[in-house]
């Protein structure tokens, strides 16, 4: 995580920065490291966890707010229906995509209304090459999430810290934490397009453990002169 921070410049002495939990192994490694890294870097910055409950019942909002107050964090929680109104005849499209946007812009709001102008997320690296290969499949683009991104002319930045880890290490890291199993209650928590793409590129490590730090490689040393794209005509770039 040090590595993924010092590397995008992710975090600044002073900074106050939302932390999105969702109850799952990654969030939970991701408060405990940000915290814990605070008594080794020269560097001071507040962190304000934040749970944007989508909904879903049984939920455990209550459960998690007492298990972090034992840490020492007071969790913040605002209860929604983003995940029902995703999962409903409203919507006929991705229910993820829509879920995961509205859960998002929420926390811009919250970390506007704390003033923190950084909201750091549990995306792993994993994460972001399933992301590479979902819009490859779905969407038609090469694209992922960005390590660090900037919104609004550069008022709210997202950052994901643990960009450089893998699922297996934050997963072994939580078992050695003895962090609590939180029930994820969605109805596409087995079924989604990332699912699907888990499952795939799962079957590919498993051939070749070099395939997962090859493809996320990749990600960095683009060769656009060896991908195609439309030629511009002399004409048309004139008239530009």
């Amino acid at each position: 995580m040090g590595q993924a921070i010092a590397r995008y410049q992710m975090i600044e002495d002073g900074d106050r920065i939302v932390v999105g939990l969702s109850g799952g192994k990654d969030s939970l490694t991701l408060l405990w490291l940000l915290n814990e890294r605070l008594a080794r870097v020269p560097i001071d910055y507040s962190l304000f966890p934040v749970y944007v409950d989508p909904g879903f019942k049984p939920g455990f909002a209550d459960e998690l707010r007492i298990y972090l107050k034992t840490g020492g964090h007071d969790l913040i929680v605002d209860h929604t229906d983003f995940g029902l109104v995703a999962h409903s005849g409203i919507n006929r499209e991705n229910p993820c995509f829509l879920c995961s946007r509205r859960r998002r812009q929420h926390l811009f709001e919250i970390a506007d209304e704390l003033g923190c102008r950084k909201v750091a997320l549990g995306h792993n690296q994993d994460d972001l090459i399933e992301t590479l290969f979902i819009n490859i499949c779905y969407a038609g683009e090469m694209s992922t999430m960005m390590p660090r991104q900037s919104f609004f002319k550069g008022t709210m930045t997202i950052i994901r810290p643990l960009a450089h880890a893998a699922e297996n290490d934050i997963k072994r890291s939580a078992e050695k934490n003895k962090f609590p199993v939180f029930v994820n209650s969605c109805p596409s928590a087995n079924r989604s397009k990332r699912h699907e793409i888990k499952t795939l590129l799962n079957t590919l490590y498993r051939k070749n453990r070099k395939i997962r730090g090859n493809i996320f490689r990749a990600m960095h040393h683009v060769n656009p002169e060896y991908l195609p794209r439309p030629q511009i005509s002399s004409d048309r770039k004139g008239k530009k």
